[in-house]
């Protein structure tokens, strides 16, 4: 069993990120520039929005954060976003989700313009995805996709099985997977709650990613033997045992699901950094496109 380690792959790319911005700088290009927005304080989007603050520090991107109260109406909200897609400075911009219940987080998701959609939400950026046009792909996605690579597992021909239909993950991951590309080329089964037989779907997977959102969810009968294995999931569970008070897990049974695969994915270290090193490769994108 190989692990599959979003950190170590996460790393990579980003020491080839700053390689990149260091020849920009040098030829007098611009210094790309990621915005975050963050409404409230909710402790899980704090950490993933400070993670992605000392990212950009790391790759040499300028970086703002944006921090807006938690009962900001949705005008003043929009007039934010207004502000940031006029901004010559800030080349690509995320509003980290979810939000408060009272905005509505569609009309947010296409009110940011699509040249600066990095994280690839935009009803724009997923049309092109479809057509395998250039686009900035969903950063998560995009992750598993890079992970996948890095690792050379082998898709093509190969039954993948998404269990989830978000349209953050689950389903433009479907699509990626049967994309005719390296990364690709795979009969994908798009699976979710209403899916007959859920478990004998699963476990029919050669490529198993799992996007449901309930923590441990598949357990070792649900997968194949010698099947790769991407968790998607992140939980926070309480644990007295912990100095946190709290364990985080996936969606897959580690301990129990591990032993029958060929490749798996960890929580925490999997496909969490990959996500924010899809949202830097996705900014420089958004530079170079404009040169």
């Amino acid at each position: 069993m190989i692990l599959v380690s979003g950190k170590e792959v996460s790393n990579k790319i980003k020491d080839e990120i700053a390689l990149e911005v260091e020849k920009l700088k040098s030829n007098g290009g611009k210094t790309p520039h990621l915005a975050a927005v963050l409404v409230g304080d909710d402790g899980a989007s704090r950490t993933y929005v400070n993670a992605k603050v000392k990212a950009c520090e790391r790759v040499g991107f300028g970086s703002t954060l944006v921090q807006l109260d938690n009962d900001i109406s949705e005008a003043d909200l929009l007039a934010e976003i207004d502000q940031l897609n006029n901004n010559d400075e800030i080349d690509g911009f995320i509003v980290q989700l979810p939000l408060p219940n009272h905005i509505d987080e569609q009309k947010v998701t296409e009110a940011i313009n699509p040249a600066k959609d990095v994280d690839g939400f935009h009803p724009v950026s997923l049309g092109k995805m479809l057509l395998h046009l250039p686009s900035f792909l969903p950063a998560t996605p995009y992750g598993i996709v890079e992970m996948l690579r890095h690792y050379n597992i082998p898709t093509e021909g190969k039954h993948c099985v998404v269990l989830g239909r978000s349209h953050i993950v689950g389903s433009p991951m479907s699509v990626l997977m049967a994309r005719k590309d390296y990364p690709g080329n795979c009969t994908v089964t798009l699976a979710h709650s209403r899916t007959q037989n859920l478990k004998e779907v699963a476990a029919s997977a050669d490529i198993l990613i799992v996007a449901i959102g309930k923590p441990e969810f598949v357990t070792a009968d649900m997968v194949k033997e010698g099947a790769t294995v991407i968790d998607v999931g992140i939980h926070r569970v309480e644990d007295s045992s912990k100095k946190s008070g709290f364990k985080l897990l996936g969606d897959v049974k580690f301990d129990e699901v591990a032993p029958k695969c060929s490749h798996i994915s960890p929580v925490p270290g999997g496909v969490g950094p990959m996500t924010i090193a899809s949202l830097l490769k996705n900014t420089l994108l958004a530079v170079q496109l404009k040169n």
